[in-house]
Formats: C-alpha cells, structure tokens, sequence
C-alpha cells in the first residue's frame, strides 16, 4: 500500500495491514518493491503486524514516474483556475502516460471558478486527443460521483501538479483516510508539496494511488522523432503527409497542420508539441 524508508506496508484481506521489510536476495537483483505489486510476505510476529517480503509476483505493468505497479488508468488532476492550468505541464504529463500505455482522463478541478465557456474550451482542446474530460469541485463536493463512477472496478493512478486541489478531491473519493491538505500561497498560487510519497487507498470496488505533485516534468529519455506518437490527435492524419517522416514543423502539404487550421486539432496542443520538438531537439545537442 505504501513504502517509506525501506519499510513496506502490505495489506493482507481479512488480516490487516503489515509493516515489511524487503528481503535481502531483492537487493542483490536490483529489485524494489512497488506501491501496487502483489506480494507474498512471511509472518514474522502475528500479534505487531510484523513480516517480510518474500516474493513479488508478476506486473501487469510498472511506471517509472510515479514509480508504481499494475495501474489500469490514470487521472492526471489539474485546477481549472487558481492556478491557471499549465497546458505545456498537462501536455508533458499525457505524454508520460502515453509513453507508459497507461489510458489516461484529465480532470479540472475548482470548476466552480469559471464559466461555462471557459470550461468548453478545454474540453474542445483535449477531446479530440480522445481523453475522458472531467469537471469537479472538491469545495463544492460537485462531479465527485461521476469521478468515482469511472473508478470502479481498476486500478487508477491520480497525478497532477501541487495546488489544485489533488488531495481534497482524493479526500471525497474515498472514505476512512484524510490526507493532509496544503494552503496555497496566494502570491504565487502553488501548493505546498503535501503528499512526500506514492501511497494506495481503496475506493468503492476499486483503488486509487495518491502520487506526489509534480511542479516541472523533464522529457529528456526519448528522441524528438517519437514525439507524436505520444499525440493521439496527430493518428488520423499522419499518413496523408507528403513526405514520409513528416515532422509537422515546416514541411509542406502536412495533412496534421492542415487539421490545426481546420479546428480539428487543438491548436493550443500544436504549439505545445512545436516547442516540445525544440526542447527535445535542443537537449539533444549537449
């Protein structure tokens, strides 16, 4: 459920919640146990809750950032105001998720900050990438039943940056567990940093992993080639370029520019994936 300076806290149903430690033969095959794997412990002291781990069966899957296993899907967290949504960050985190499989929604927290026009302008900015769009307000305790509708039954991984209001919603979402909430500095409109570590917590018929909040995320492991593949939108369009190994930067008779001009890609995504390209590009050199 959770590891913290080599301890490890393993639910077993019906038993409860034991502190583990890992055994040594993991150490010695560069192997750490995830928040998420399946485990097999041995019962050192019944009565403290105290084991081992002695195994860690198969991943389904395994992310590196959050650092978790076995997830089915992720909903990356953002606040529709208070702070203005960063959209190059959003765009960084679907990109990391798609690098991963991992089918992603994007929900907008404190919803209740903005009209109604501002909320359909985001949604017409990311549904034509074929993410879910969620609305919500943890303050207002709105949209949390269709949030938790769509965690039934998986396994969902919650990312987001700090100061949107992640820890409040998670705090809805699931009962017996309060995390600790951060003010956000009205100067600068950032949240404290108030979840240090990955963590997992039951919801209805399902869970969900709280992961720290992320102020930047760096794309530095992969070549600027791949980088629209990790834009869904770009798919329809991509092989109706002329050239083959179209860039969608300069080059002419691009059917994906034409989509931008047309209104069926985003145009506020295409600049992201632009200066993307560039960063990546940039990196490259040094």
């Amino acid at each position: 459920m959770k590891g913290i300076a080599g301890f490890y806290y393993v639910y077993v149903v019906e038993s409860g919640l034991y502190e583990c430690k890992a055994k040594g033969i993991f150490r010695n095959q560069s192997v750490k146990p995830l928040v998420g794997d399946d485990v097999e412990i041995t019962v050192l002291d019944e009565e403290a809750k105290l084991g081992n781990i002695s195994a860690i069966l198969p991943r389904r899957n395994a992310l590196v950032r959050p650092a978790v296993a076995n997830v089915s899907q992720a909903l990356v967290i953002f606040a529709a105001a208070k702070p203005k949504p960063n959209r190059n960050l959003l765009d960084r985190f679907l990109i990391m998720m798609e690098r991963q499989q991992v089918p992603s929604m994007i929900c907008f927290n404190k919803a209740d900050l903005v009209g109604e026009e501002e909320c359909r302008e985001l949604r017409r900015s990311y549904e034509p990438s074929g993410y879910q769009i969620l609305f919500a307000s943890a303050l207002k305790e709105q949209g949390i039943e269709e949030i938790q509708k769509r965690l039934r039954g998986r396994t969902t991984v919650v990312a987001g940056p700090s100061g949107v209001g992640k820890s409040s919603l998670i705090n809805l979402l699931q009962s017996g567990h309060q995390m600790e909430t951060g003010a956000i500095s009205e100067k600068i409109e950032r949240g404290r940093h108030t979840t240090r570590h990955s963590e997992l917590f039951a919801v209805e018929d399902g869970y969900i992993f709280d992961t720290p909040g992320f102020s930047s995320l760096y794309l530095m492991d992969f070549e600027k080639e791949e980088l629209q593949n990790y834009f869904p939108e770009f798919g329809p369009y991509r092989d109706g370029c002329r050239f083959q190994g179209c860039q969608h930067l300069k080059e002419p008779d691009c059917r994906v520019k034409e989509a931008v001009e047309k209104g069926a890609v985003s145009r506020s995504r295409y600049e992201n994936y632009v200066n993307l390209y560039k960063e990546l590009k940039q990196r490259r050199k040094y």
